[in-house]
């Protein structure tokens, strides 16, 4: 069985939950407010930017040559191409994206980010990539599955924009790639290393409904 195989079966109880969220499940009706979307929308670009670090950290301890790559590409991908669409939307909003960072990270969100910071920093690139995998792979998790749910009430959604950026061929390759890789650094190790992995999956795919109730509750 392939790592990524195990760590889904193991956490598939958080992520059959993301799904029944009420913060997706309105995105998907077309009825969440606008105010929480855009709360949120700050909030990731807030996010993105230290997710971002953590590839950042994984290309400094990687020693060959495709893995640094690998991170690299990754860390393009994140500035570049992902923050694309939050940037339509915020632009929407009427936020000048240059003056995003004057926002506040909200406490569940820094949370979030430090425990994957504390990872890349005191872990080896086989923990750093397993931290920051439920991020990458659960966002295409989400997107496919509500346009298989919401796929005839996209047309006039607010949000639909977002749900096909999430469920499109070029995420789902960015998805597959971070899948991959994992399984390829992961391959040869032992049961103690992949009990480790799988613990620290689940508690970064905790972190994920943390942030989905961040953005649905207003917390600070």
């Amino acid at each position: 069985m392939l790592l990524s195989d195990y760590l889904f079966n193991e956490s598939k109880d958080i992520w059959e939950a993301y799904l029944k969220h009420p913060f997706l499940l309105e995105m998907g009706e077309g009825t969440l407010e606008k105010e929480k979307f855009r709360r949120y929308l700050i909030q990731d670009f807030l996010y993105l930017k230290e997710y971002a670090k953590v590839y950042a950290m994984g290309l400094i301890k990687s020693d060959k040559m495709e893995d640094i790559k690998f991170f690299k590409e990754s860390l393009v991908g994140i500035l570049e191409d992902e923050s694309a669409t939050h940037i339509d939307y915020l632009k929407d909003f009427g936020e000048k994206i240059d003056e995003l960072e004057k926002y506040h990270i909200n406490f569940a969100n820094e949370t979030y980010t430090s425990y994957m910071k504390s990872i890349a920093l005191t872990g080896d690139i086989q923990e750093l990539i397993i931290t920051v995998l439920p991020c990458a792979w659960s966002y295409y998790y989400i997107g496919e599955k509500m346009k298989e749910i919401y796929k005839d009430k996209l047309k006039d959604n607010f949000y639909g924009k977002w749900i096909e950026s999430y469920s499109s061929e070029e995420y789902a390759a960015c998805a597959k790639k971070n899948i991959e890789f994992a399984n390829k650094i992961c391959q040869d190790i032992d049961e103690s290393k992949k009990e480790k992995l799988k613990n620290i999956f689940r508690k970064a795919s905790i972190h994920e409904m943390r942030f989905w109730d961040m953005a649905y509750e207003e917390v600070i």
